[in-house]
């Protein structure tokens, strides 16, 4: 039996079921692809901005920052651009920044966690109108029925039920994944924005005290 032979048998519930799961093939490969673009290694990007910013050459900083992509250099990009700002204002940029990236690596995780919930909800819809169907033909048949006359109905419940779980437990599994990516991104966003911060507010006092 072809696969879609078997997803035919499933009736009219399986066409949302097979949608779901083309949503969360499609949501998954999409959300990689963009969180990789967004990931660096913040440790060394970090580093190397710390030390020019040590010599002084905050210029250079921010075309490092203008030549990386992701949001962790997004936002030590728009620290070093008000450096030259009271602490507060600068605080205040990058959360707004943040405010506006965070959605972004979000996005799309929501419809993961919505398909992981209602495929198996799906699948149990299908159980039940498939066994509704088999006693359906019990009654018409006066119980005189042989396991050909029910098979219709099984198949319906059996084949819902597989195809819920099988589009729901990638979506779970690719959302918790996905989610722990994002979290690591935020991570690195945050880490790196206290470490600029504190070098900046480091070499102001340092040139205050001069003064």
């Amino acid at each position: 039996m072809s696969l879609w032979q078997f997803t035919v048998r499933g009736g009219y519930l399986m066409i949302p079921i097979v949608v779901c799961g083309a949503l969360t093939l499609a949501v998954i490969i999409e959300r990689l692809i963009s969180l990789r673009k967004s990931e660096i290694d913040a440790e060394k990007f970090v580093g190397e901005i710390e030390e020019k910013i040590k010599k002084r050459k905050i210029r250079n900083a921010i075309e490092m920052c203008e030549a990386t992509p992701g949001p962790v250099a997004r936002l030590v990009y728009k620290a070093l651009i008000k450096s030259d700002r009271p602490p507060d204002v600068i605080k205040e940029t990058i959360e707004d920044e943040a405010n506006q990236m965070i959605p972004y690596l979000e996005k799309y995780l929501g419809v993961l966690a919505t398909i992981a919930t209602v495929a198996p909800l799906l699948g149990l819809l299908g159980t039940v109108t498939g066994l509704i169907k088999a006693f359906m033909v019990i009654e018409a048949k006066a119980g005189l029925v042989n396991p050909g006359d029910l098979a219709r109905g099984i198949w319906e419940a059996l084949i819902t039920t597989v195809g819920g779980l099988v589009v729901s437990i990638p979506a779970y599994l690719g959302y918790n994944y996905l989610v722990s990516r994002v979290n690591g991104i935020i991570y690195d966003m945050e880490r790196a924005t206290s470490r600029i911060m504190d070098v900046l507010f480091f070499l102001r006092s340092e040139e205050e005290e001069i003064r």
